[in-house]
């Protein structure tokens, strides 16, 4: 403590005109002084292995002017009518309708594709743990959740004639009858 006490008396002019060089309120000038102050006593012990201490303790004094610069920064303005909730979409209709075409299309999906559908899709499991419950590698399990993902979907665009918008969302279907009146 003795050696940081005797390194800054020695220093801190050279640094208070530094900092004055930079800040216009002089006030913020001794906060900085003061917050590099103790970011120089936290090092503790260590100081009196600094073989260059005007230069380390300018560099302590830099670094907490940027940060409180990046502190002060001024934060960008909310657009007008961030308030308002955007508009719900308009093929929502749409895509809650699909949701009947769902069970007959699992049904019609070989058991491994509908295990790993019902289990991740639809139940949450993280594939991390569908991956221990099957025996597989993450990125094994991944692949086949990948893989039975494709399958549905291209069966569901098949089998209920899904339409997709050049966005990629459902814009139209043809609902197929419940699954107990087509078996």
């Amino acid at each position: 403590m003795n050696t940081l006490l005797l390194i800054w008396s020695r220093h801190e002019p050279e640094l208070r005109a530094w900092l004055r060089a930079r800040m216009s309120v002089p006030s913020d000038v001794e906060d900085v002084l003061q917050d590099s102050f103790v970011k120089a006593m936290r090092q503790g012990d260590r100081v009196s292995e600094v073989t260059q201490p005007r230069a380390w303790l300018f560099e302590i004094t830099r670094n907490t002017l940027i940060d409180r610069l990046r502190a002060q920064k001024p934060l960008a303005p909310l657009p007008t009518g961030w308030e308002e909730l955007p508009e719900e979409p308009k093929d929502l209709d749409t895509v809650d309708a699909l949701v009947a075409c769902v069970p007959r299309v699992l049904s019609e999906l070989d058991a491994q594709d509908r295990e790993a559908i019902e289990l991740c899709d639809l139940q949450g499991m993280a594939q991390a743990e569908f991956a221990r419950l099957k025996g597989l590698s993450l990125p094994a399990a991944k692949s086949r959740v990948q893989r039975a993902r494709q399958r549905m979907r291209e069966r569901m665009a098949l089998g209920c004639q899904v339409s997709f918008d050049p966005s990629g969302r459902v814009d139209d279907f043809v609902p197929r009858p419940p699954l107990s009146e087509d078996s």
